[in-house]
């Protein structure tokens, strides 16, 4: 039997912060791994450190989470077995999210999902849809609403029978990590800000959902 992983991650960044403080919940991140050394993520998320509006599909590492003086960063991991023919199923789910070119961070969805529950915008998908995606894949619970409208609460108690850690795991290096970290202009903030505001709001309004 294989075994994928579902990581909530309790995020060092403002962010996370001010959602903790907001929700009263400590999780605010949340990625997919497959491989128990639990070195390489795959979720939807920011690409870069200080840039928020570049994002999408992307591989995430431990020094993502625990970055600057951090040593490490709390998780919350459940276990999943699945079949080889749910693996495959994924790994290609995975390789589309990698290779298709017009999707894109469904920052709409994931800022309003406390007051909104979620909701879909045709190519466009945060670390909760994403992973609620892949959840449903392994066929190992039973998911009574549709895949976005899962936060990473709903998704903790979805899973709470296939706990396998809860604590901290401790920062290890990667050689993507001085990428990652880069700064930028403000320029190029403001640019990318509205570039994907104005596609998300296109497609909410061309599209029926």
């Amino acid at each position: 039997m294989n075994e994928i992983f579902i990581v909530l991650i309790r995020a060092h960044t403002g962010l996370g912060s001010i959602a903790r403080r907001i929700t009263g919940y400590p999780y605010t991140h949340i990625a997919v791994s497959l491989d128990r050394s639990l070195t390489d993520f795959v979720s939807f998320s920011r690409r870069y450190h200080s840039f928020p509006f570049d994002a999408g599909f992307m591989h995430e590492y431990r020094d993502y989470y625990a970055f600057g003086d951090h040593s490490d960063f709390e998780a919350k991991i459940f276990r999943l077995p699945v079949t080889d023919a749910q693996l495959r199923r994924i790994r290609a789910f995975l390789r589309k999210c990698e290779s298709d070119r017009e999707l894109r961070f469904n920052l709409f969805s994931m800022a309003t999902m406390p007051l909104l529950g979620g909701f879909r915008i045709p190519k466009a998908e945060n670390c909760m849809s994403f992973t609620a995606q892949i959840i449903r894949m392994s066929g190992c619970v039973q998911m009574q609403k549709h895949y976005w409208r899962y936060s990473i609460k709903d998704m903790d108690r979805l899973l709470g029978n296939h706990l396998f850690f809860e604590g901290k795991l401790r920062r290890l290096p990667s050689t993507q990590y001085k990428r990652y970290m880069q700064p930028f202009c403000i320029i190029k903030y403001l640019r990318d800000a509205a570039a994907l505001n104005g596609t998300l709001a296109r497609r909410m309004l061309t599209h029926r959902v």
